[in-house]
């Protein structure tokens, strides 16, 4: 038996990279930090981890329609090991394949921040939460 489910909520590290593979498939490319806070020494911590993420077909279409840098979202996948060879020696990487993204509320005016990782969310004219069925595989 195996498990390999990844869910993580962070912010857009730059805008969206979408292309169409030859067999005529939409791929989205994002880039997401997420925030650790913890207390070390009676002192507040914040560790930043960046995580790349692949999104295939309808989400990808999505995402680079309503998604730009600083934009907050949720993913919901698996993670992927990419191997290569590079001037005789292997490379590496992992990155997330989504299964389904969530756009974050946009914080209101006047509405205190509720973290660093929920700041600058989904633009106004993106599908509401209600609407995250098209977002899935």
């Amino acid at each position: 038996m195996t498990l390999n489910s990844v869910n993580i909520m962070g912010n857009l590290t730059r805008d969206p990279e979408s292309k169409t593979t030859p067999s005529g498939k939409t791929i989205c490319n994002l880039s997401i930090a997420n925030n650790r806070v913890y207390t070390k020494n009676n002192e507040k911590v914040t560790e930043v981890s960046y995580f790349d993420i692949e999104v295939w077909g309808v989400m990808a279409a999505n995402g680079a329609k309503y998604l730009s840098k600083g934009n907050g979202i949720i993913v919901e996948g698996r993670l992927k090991q990419d191997r290569w060879e590079k001037d005789g020696k292997t490379q590496s990487r992992v990155r997330i394949v989504a299964s389904s993204v969530h756009f974050l509320p946009k914080k209101k005016p006047g509405e205190p921040d509720q973290s660093p990782a929920e700041d600058n969310a989904a633009p106004e004219d993106a599908p509401a939460a209600s609407d995250s069925v098209a977002w899935d595989e």
